[in-house]
Parts: structure tokens; C-alpha cells; sequence
């Protein structure tokens, strides 16, 4: 298991569920993003996160962009 405090560089697609956002990896397992801005043009779409884990599978992220 990966520990709190972990940079995250990850590709995925990104999801919406409600009002939570996942990131559902590449490398399989999925994330739950803390976001300051709301990337509504990129769901369901492939991205990268750059980003810190803060909790178990909840990344807090820097950047969202297309992969």
C-alpha cells in the first residue's frame, strides 16, 4: 500500500459520480480526487494526474490534463 504523502503521477479516465470525482488508473484501482477546479470537459476522457495521496485512494490533485 502506498503511504499518505505519496506524489502521484497516473494515467486513466477520468469519472464523475455525484459530485466525486475518480480517476480509474491505468495500472487498475481507481482514485478519488480533491479538486480546486472542477475539469467537467474531461470526464470520461483519458488524463493524467499529477497529484498527492492524503488519504487511502484519495489523491489531492495539482493538474488534471489530457494524456
Amino acid at each position: 500500500m502506498t503511504e499518505v504523502g505519496t506524489p502521484i503521477d497516473e494515467t486513466g479516465t477520468l469519472s464523475r459520480d455525484g459530485g466525486a470525482f475518480y480517476l480509474y488508473r491505468d495500472s487498475g484501482g481507481r482514485y478519488q480526487l480533491q479538486l480546486q477546479r472542477t475539469p467537467v470537459d474531461l470526464v470520461e476522457k483519458r488524463v493524467r494526474l499529477i497529484g498527492t495521496l492524503v488519504g487511502v485512494e484519495l489523491v489531492s490533485a495539482d493538474g488534471v490534463a489530457r494524456a
